[in-house]
């Protein structure tokens, strides 16, 4: 056994909604309270074998996930008091300012699979990015920034 095969860390496969599998190592449960949730509902060594299925996280977002949460596995939790957590949203870090370097319904995507597998910390993030591109902005103007046509009034 080499010394790389001795210090692997045990991985258990995602399946994203359109079928693609994803070995995953199982820090990235620590994350996320869904994939804690569905280990801890069963056999972890049955779990290990068959795909956890995540139907509302297509291939490409699974995969920004698990970049995210490799870049932050060795975070340490977020804090239970979200209200707490999310008071700032100018403590982005580059890397993750990086990360979000993306169109906008790629962020509205990564949001949604950070609120569906219960990742704290992304959706923290994606959720300061978001105020901070509607902060000090006019409703005309975060209108346009987000796609958000004019309402009309219903005509009497």
């Amino acid at each position: 056994m080499s010394n790389n095969e001795a210090t692997k860390m045990p991985t258990i496969k995602l399946q994203s909604s359109n079928g693609e599998d994803f070995d995953v190592d199982v820090r990235f449960l620590k994350c996320s309270g869904i994939m804690k949730g569905m280990l801890e509902n069963g056999d972890k060594e049955d779990k290990k074998k068959e795909p956890l299925v995540l139907p509302n996280v297509n291939s490409d977002i699974l995969r920004l996930v698990l970049i995210w949460a490799e870049y932050h596995k060795d975070d340490p939790e977020p804090p239970e008091d979200e209200a707490a957590f999310e008071r700032s949203t100018d403590d982005i870090i580059p890397w993750d300012n990086e990360f979000l370097k993306v169109d906008q319904d790629t962020i509205f995507e990564l949001m949604l699979a950070a609120n569906y597998m219960d990742i704290k910390g992304l959706r923290h993030l994606t959720a300061k990015h978001m105020t901070n591109m509607i902060k000090g902005k006019i409703p005309e103007q975060i209108r346009q920034n987000l796609h958000i046509p004019h309402s009309q009034a219903p005509k009497k």
